[in-house]
């Protein structure tokens, strides 16, 4: 099977980020954003996505919201670009992940039709290090660009810390599942012979 890697640079007047990701890795991450918590939720990502995920994000006007956002945007397209054809792949998957009190739950169907739902229940107004609008805003700008279809749910919990990690982790699973190689499908997953 051909490598499934690739590296995406995107430059702004607000940022600069460049993300490498091989999907058929075994889990290396190197995170720096200058963000502590975005860092930890990113290196969960690809920890637990079995992905090698290297990122570099740095803020050209000291504005974290476009930080944030360009990240996200930068490793969705990433994986997007990564898949390619999708070919042979196992398509559709589901995780459930608790973490402590909380329970999140991802599906996700790789075909090429993007579309999101998110739910996380966060309460506070922050947790660690950023914004609860700029949190909700990192996973459906992840989501958006993807390229695919994800349902991405906190069933419950009381510890915003707890709801946000397992959310990232069940994505994170779910894709791992979705985009391995499934030795039965032979040529595109679909009934219309593309995705």
């Amino acid at each position: 099977m051909k490598p499934r890697k690739t590296s995406i640079k995107r430059n702004t007047k607000e940022t600069s980020v460049e993300v490498s990701v091989n999907l058929d890795g075994n889990g290396k991450t190197s995170i720096k954003t200058g963000i502590n918590f975005l860092d930890h939720l990113i290196m969960s990502f690809g920890t637990h996505g079995m992905m090698d995920l290297k990122v570099n994000a740095k803020s050209n006007d000291g504005i974290e919201h476009h930080l944030i956002e360009d990240t996200a945007i930068t490793i969705g397209q990433a994986i997007d670009k990564a898949l390619s054809s999708r070919n042979g792949i196992t398509r559709f998957s589901y995780a459930s992940v608790p973490m402590d009190e909380s329970l999140a739950e991802a599906s996700v169907d790789l075909v090429k039709r993007p579309f999101w739902k998110l739910t996380l229940l966060i309460k506070r107004n922050k947790i660690e290090d950023i914004s609860k609008e700029d949190l909700e805003h990192f996973f459906q700008s992840l989501l958006q660009n993807l390229n695919c279809c994800v349902h991405l749910t906190v069933k419950y919990g009381e510890n915003d810390h707890h709801k946000v990690e397992a959310a990232i982790k069940s994505l994170a699973v779910a894709l791992r599942l979705s985009s391995s190689y499934d030795k039965k499908q032979k040529g595109i997953p679909s009934t219309k012979g593309l995705m």
